[in-house]
């Protein structure tokens, strides 16, 4: 996290995706909530689904809602009429995914714990191991006569499309994923699929270069298995994603393959649905005008700072482009809590509410009490007018995570 004073680069600074754009409803239904919270719009999101509803229904795959994207247990029973089940990362997941969302559940991890294993493995269909020593070490741990359960492994194709190196699964030196020299064919006994994730926030022709170099090195080992995971950071809602490329690699995979293909995006199902309301408790003066929220990007919004990126702010723009400019900073005593600079048509106040968009996804699942700060309360914004309250936090949930 940085500490010195924020001057991120224009690069940094701006989200290379199209701007999402807010209904002049769902400002005015935000405008008078508490702050902070997050606000889900069921609308939006059944929006996303249906689209990906249609890449289920066309390219024949089954599409996994990633928990470590967005796990926001109330809307599960709307998401789990248009997807097939979830993917998690840990034990916790793997048993929220079982008891919350009802269908099939697909977990991987680049470690298992033994005494957490036979937990993970009740609750969970697909397991994936991340190296053929954890196979070995957990086999013994699987009764012989187990049923439903299926077994993969995990490959690094060793193929790089992400330009963030901390969201590379493939950067040197990865600890995600088998590579082609390390593949242990003696050892795929009781193994019936593969998994690969090589993606983060990127179009369809990302995966198609990922997967000729898949079928490349991997193809001789596509005998004898069952299913294929082709892993997350496909951003299917995003307006310009090329659906249409998306299917048709998928078909072809199929026709040419047989095996079952599973996505498993996270930010995709919740891309544009959510809202981060914040509202103004100061406005200071050093060389410029710096306006304090009742939020935190280190707190409650940590990929503004890992990223690290400028979040949209309905209404906002640019420095400079509006005539009252304001830099936005969080509430923690970290110096580089910093959320960005903004301009704004007319001047903040005490008081005045900003919402930042695009925040259902990687907020909540990475949010923290740093500080003791207080945890934005959770809402869904069910229809317009009518805005309701799902979770609230207080004292105990802080202070329940430290003794």
């Amino acid at each position: 996290m940085p500490c010195s004073p924020y001057n991120p680069g224009e690069d940094e600074l701006y989200k290379m995706i199209p701007e999402s754009k807010i209904d002049p409803q769902i400002l005015e239904d935000l405008s008078g909530i508490e702050t902070p919270s997050y606000v889900v719009d069921r609308g939006l999101l059944e929006g996303n689904l249906l689209v990906l509803d249609s890449v289920r229904e066309r390219a024949g795959c089954k599409i996994l809602l990633a928990l470590k994207g967005f796990a926001m247990f109330s809307l599960f029973e709307q998401i789990s009429r248009h997807l097939d089940g979830v993917a998690a990362s840990s034990l916790h997941e793997a048993r929220l995914g079982f008891e919350e969302f009802g269908k099939e559940v697909h977990t991987f991890s680049p470690g298992y714990i033994e005494g957490e294993f036979d937990d993970i493995l009740a609750c969970s269909n697909h397991l994936v191991f991340n190296s053929f020593s954890q196979w070995e070490f957990f086999r013994k741990h699987i009764p012989a006569d187990l049923k439903g359960k299926k077994f993969g492994v995990r490959i690094n194709p060793e193929h790089s499309e992400v330009s963030t190196a901390i969201y590379d699964p493939c950067a040197p030196f990865s600890r995600l994923g088998v590579t082609r020299e390390k593949f242990r064919p003696d050892l795929l006994t009781g193994i019936s699929g593969l998994h690969f994730h090589t993606l983060c926030e990127l179009n369809a022709d990302s995966l198609a270069r990922t997967l000729e170099v898949v079928e490349e090195k991997f193809f001789s080992f596509f005998r004898g298995m069952e299913w294929i995971n082709f892993g997350g950071g496909h951003h299917i809602t995003r307006p310009d994603y090329d659906i249409d490329l998306l299917c048709g690699l998928i078909s072809d995979f199929r026709a040419r393959h047989g095996l079952e293909v599973y996505l498993e995006p996270g930010e995709a199902v919740a891309l544009n649905t959510g809202f981060l309301v914040a509202s103004v408790v100061d406005l200071i003066e050093n060389d410029m005008t710096i306006a304090i929220l009742d939020t935190s990007a280190a707190a409650h919004m940590p990929d503004v700072i890992e990223m690290p990126y400028r979040p949209e702010v309905a209404g906002a723009g640019k420095p400079g482009e509006f005539a009252h400019n304001y830099r936005l900073g969080g509430l923690t005593c970290l110096a580089g809590d910093v959320l960005g600079d903004y301009s704004f048509p007319s001047p903040l106040t005490i008081g005045s509410k900003l919402v930042f968009m695009d925040m259902a996804h990687y907020s909540m699942v990475k949010n923290n009490t740093f500080n003791g700060v207080r945890l934005p309360s959770i809402a869904i914004r069910e229809a317009p007018g009518d805005v309701r309250f799902v979770k609230r936090f207080g004292y105990e949930d802080y202070r329940s995570r430290l003794s």
